[in-house]
């Protein structure tokens, strides 16, 4: 299996290479030659598996390098006792034609862990195969939940550091407290004045300047991302469409090979492209539902092919996907048209202008695929209420987005296909504003509303967000987006 830019230049080159380096020299993605197919004979043999033997299977179609040996070393790594249950990414169906995939089991409470605890074990063999002998520094922007699960993934892992840039006012006190108090010796965390789309351009600039990437080699370090641009952290994504495929099988509601959709909270355009990419191997999917907060840059772009970042950003109560620049929609727009030169060329319009118009032609290919849908926070705050009180079931504020626009669509096209949910965070991570949706004073710092929510619904909070009060603060630093560089390289000594 060969990987190459979305923007053409450059050498094809392997997968380890590929995890390797993150970001391709010419500023675009990594993808992959083909996506190799996944047969319905392949697709029934999954259905008996355990998510670790799922993710086996699927991995070994994208890693031909690395042995049966290195991936059971590595599945077995990412998917075990750090997760709160053995089945790592379970289905909880709601009805006969509804589930929600909990993607938040893993030690940080998102679904971030689903990758972000392979990352670290696939990199460092990715660097041993490619005889790096220079250390890596890992550079991530969050808005909100990759940070700590990114952090958590490295930290003491030997050859690396990982330094996470995050929106001073565009986390949850919650996702700040994780990161801030994060442990480890070669960890560190800053904040930066503005949102998201800020922070992570930031960091694209600092992966784009060439002087510094040959001062830090002379210090022995190199650069590279644990961000969804990164194959390594897309690869692991793919996999749980898959499982969820299975257990709804498995479940009795539909049989192998019958079609079902799946709605997807998004932000940077990471976790539906992983889902389209399953689609595209063979997993019977009809459609994939876009689901945006007011942030709607990307229902937009689905709905018309122009991709326009110049607007108003808000701040909402699902901060992950409070993104206006999605990066990961390079890839779909390169798989589809297969034209390295027009991908390149609405980049460099976005970066100059602000805005790329894709055509009729493949807004048309985007849409055999897509459908779209935002909503408030007013909404979602309506939806987390309605979920409780009709199913007993506690959502977090960018599940709910995704469950509400679920709702809309249905309502509107008639579409009674069953569909997955895809469950990206524990409702504890915003214990704010789940409270206050199921009409809760929340007039509280947020490690005390965590046991505020248990005692209103009778739940429990996962063991690594009970564990928050008390913890020592490690990091306070903040910096405008131009101090980004400075403090890479006084990291990095």
């Amino acid at each position: 299996m060969e990987y190459f830019s979305t923007r053409g230049s450059g050498a094809r080159i392997s997968a380890s290479e590929a995890i390797a380096q993150g970001l391709a020299p010419d500023g675009g993605l990594f993808v992959p030659a083909q996506l190799p197919p996944v047969t319905e004979e392949a697709l029934r043999e999954l259905l008996p598996l355990g998510y670790g033997a799922r993710a086996k299977r699927i991995l070994s179609m994208y890693l031909p390098e690395y042995s049966e040996a290195e991936l059971d070393e590595l599945v077995a790594a990412s998917y075990g006792a750090n997760f709160d249950t053995a089945a790592i990414a379970p289905t909880r169906f709601t009805d006969e034609s509804t589930g929600y995939l909990e993607l938040w089991h893993g030690p940080t409470s998102a679904f971030k862990d689903m990758a972000l605890q392979m990352l670290p074990h696939l990199l460092t063999a990715s660097l041993k195969k490619c005889g790096e002998q220079r250390g890596v520094c890992i550079l991530v922007a969050t808005s909100g939940d990759t940070g700590k699960a990114a952090l958590e993934g490295f930290a003491d892992v030997r050859g690396t550091k990982i330094l996470v840039f995050y929106p001073r006012d565009g986390v949850s006190d919650v996702q700040r407290l994780q990161m801030v108090t994060q442990t480890g010796e070669n960890v560190g965390v800053c904040a930066v004045e503005g949102n998201f789309d800020d922070a992570q351009t930031g960091v694209k600039r600092i992966f784009g300047d060439r002087e510094l990437a040959e001062r830090l080699s002379a210090k022995g370090w190199f650069l590279s991302s644990a961000n969804s641009i990164n194959w390594g952290r897309l690869l692991p994504q793919i996999v749980y469409y898959f499982s969820a495929y299975c257990d709804f099988v498995n479940s009795g509601r539909i049989k192998c090979g019958e079609r079902v959709n799946f709605c997807v909270p998004t932000g940077n355009f990471g976790n539906i492209l992983a889902g389209w990419m399953a689609k595209e191997m063979g997993l019977p999917v009809l459609r994939f539902v876009c689901a945006s907060n007011a942030n709607n840059v990307l229902t937009d772009f689905i709905d018309s092919g122009v991709y326009d970042r110049r607007r108003p950003f808000h701040v909402t109560t699902s901060p992950s996907m409070d993104i206006l620049v999605s990066s990961n929609l390079e890839r779909l727009l390169y798989f589809l048209s297969k034209d390295t030169e027009r991908v390149a060329g609405w980049m460099k319009q976005l970066s100059d202008e602000g805005r790329y118009d894709v055509g009729p032609e493949l807004r048309a290919a985007v849409r055999r695929d897509f459908e779209a849908g935002f909503c408030g926070d007013a909404e979602t705050a309506e939806e987390i209420a309605r979920v409780w009180r009709e199913n007993g079931y506690l959502i977090d504020t960018h599940t709910a987005v995704a469950s509400r626009v679920l709702r809309e669509y249905r309502a509107r096209s008639g579409d009674g296909t069953p569909a997955v949910v895809v469950s990206t965070a524990s409702p504890y991570k915003f214990c704010d504003s789940v409270l206050r949706a199921l009409g809760v004073e929340t007039d509280a710092p947020g490690t005390e509303l965590i046991g505020r929510l248990e005692r209103a619904t009778g739940t429990r909070a996962p063991a690594p967000l009970a564990n928050l009060a008390g913890r020592a603060v490690r990091f306070d630093m903040c910096v405008a987006p131009e101090g980004q560089k400075r403090v890479v390289e006084e990291f990095l000594g």
